[in-house]
């Protein structure tokens, strides 16, 4: 660009910034579509980029050589289908196959819980000293569970084979469990009382990085055959399967191949479970994000029209106030192009100024949501899209009333009143 140009190009933006200060109000209303517009684009995809990163670290807890394998694929997905609801439940024999047959698996945890049916499950709630919970997550895990979750220990232990093998009444609490229960003191060595029965506590998990999708401190476990011994009744099974880091394709085809032998699947028939990974469940979640994220493209592409359009509008109303500053400035020489170029950096400071506006808002949003714990992530290309995006739509909003201005008849515009 030369120094000419420049010097014009300042000029442009010196008036423009002028005419937005005489007329403030105006000018705030005119681009209040594209504060809006930009402002809930970025705080949108904040949220969802946010909650995305959040629900894979989530995912990430179950540990990223795991395979989690159930009587149906497991996910984000709608109600039960008939034939699902009526499977049979894997066994602890499966998981027990899995784990001593398969050269690709390096563990297995086996946990059992009540009959998924797509009805509601029990409702379970622990007590201790007359205080009471009942969003309880209640199950029965093998002792290998720490290894297969990664799992951390804040205090005392998990419980041993030995221990599970001869159905000892031991239990695991949670992170928040324990601080609801057992706020002015260690609850090691203490009762605690599910459904009458009366448990030991050995030990308690630590709290985890991300509490999203099921990965919450409200655990209490107790052994496999302890909770069987209990509740005969809960015949359902899930397996979690850690695969040697490398292999968890290879391990997946053996479970596979295994279940189906052992489930009795005809070679012409569907598996009868599911096997499914925290990446695989990451990618659907993501197809789900971005049909939400097209839908938002979608409002917010609405709003900036309407914005766009009001740009035009109030554009067309500074041409035809400044008709007869138009005709001076083309008979002291002004060519068309110096005019059209005058309009449109108008337009363009106008809507950038709306863009730059919606930006800052959108940020202070985002640090108020980070401050409620909803998770928000801006990323420094949401901030630069946002500007160029308004300041595109003073481009094209205002081509045409700086075309109609650069045309307008100096002999004319001079006689205007």
């Amino acid at each position: 660009m030369s120094a000419d140009h420049s010097k014009l190009l300042t000029e442009d933006i010196k008036m423009a910034l002028e005419t937005i200060r005489t007329h403030k109000v105006r000018s705030f209303l005119t681009v209040l579509g594209v504060v809006i517009g930009v402002m809930v684009a970025i705080v949108v995809t904040s949220i969802l980029l946010g909650f995305e990163d959040s629900v894979q670290a989530s995912f990430n807890e179950f540990g990223i050589n795991n395979l989690f394998v159930f009587k149906f694929e497991q996910g984000f997905r709608g109600r039960l289908t008939p034939v699902e609801r009526t499977r049979k439940p894997l066994t602890f024999e499966d998981g027990m196959a899995i784990r001593e047959q398969l050269p690709a698996i390096k563990e297995v945890n086996i946990i059992g819980l009540p009959r998924v049916t797509g009805d509601p499950l029990p409702i379970r709630q622990a007590r201790y000293k007359g205080k009471e919970l009942s969003n309880i997550r209640f199950r029965g895990v093998t002792p290998s569970y720490v290894e297969v979750q990664s799992a951390r220990m804040k205090e005392g232990r998990f419980y041993t084979e030995t221990e599970e093998t001869h159905r000892v009444d031991l239990v695991v609490i949670g992170y928040d469990i324990a601080n609801s229960l057992y706020p002015n003191g260690s609850p090691i060595g203490k009762p605690l009382q599910v459904d009458g029965t009366v448990y030991e506590v050995i030990g308690v998990l630590d709290k985890k990085k991300n509490a999203l999708l099921g990965v919450s401190d409200n655990e209490v476990f107790i052994p496999y055959r302890t909770y069987r011994k209990h509740y005969p009744q809960d015949d359902e099974t899930f397996i979690n399967a850690m695969a040697f880091p490398g292999m968890k394709d290879i391990a997946q085809d053996e479970i596979r191949s295994l279940l189906r032998t052992r489930r009795r699947v005809p070679p012409d028939k569907a598996d009868n479970f599911g096997i499914s990974s925290a990446e695989q469940i990451g990618d659907k979640f993501r197809t789900i994000m971005a049909g939400i994220f097209q839908l938002v493209v979608a409002i917010v592409s609405i709003g900036l029209l309407v914005g766009g359009v009001g740009v035009m509008n109030i554009m067309l109303m500074g041409v035809t106030e400044r008709t007869r500053e138009i005709g001076v400035r083309k008979a002291i020489g002004a060519r068309r192009l110096d005019i059209t170029l005058q309009f449109l950096t108008e337009a363009v400071t106008l809507t950038g100024i709306g863009g730059a506006i919606g930006v800052a808002l959108s940020l202070g949003l985002s640090f108020l949501l980070r401050l409620i714990s909803v998770p928000s992530l801006v990323p420094i290309w949401a901030i630069f899209l946002g500007l160029g995006v308004a300041s595109s739509v003073g481009l094209f909003f205002g081509i045409y009333p700086a075309v109609k201005a650069s045309r307008l008849d100096p002999v004319i515009a001079l006689r205007y009143e």
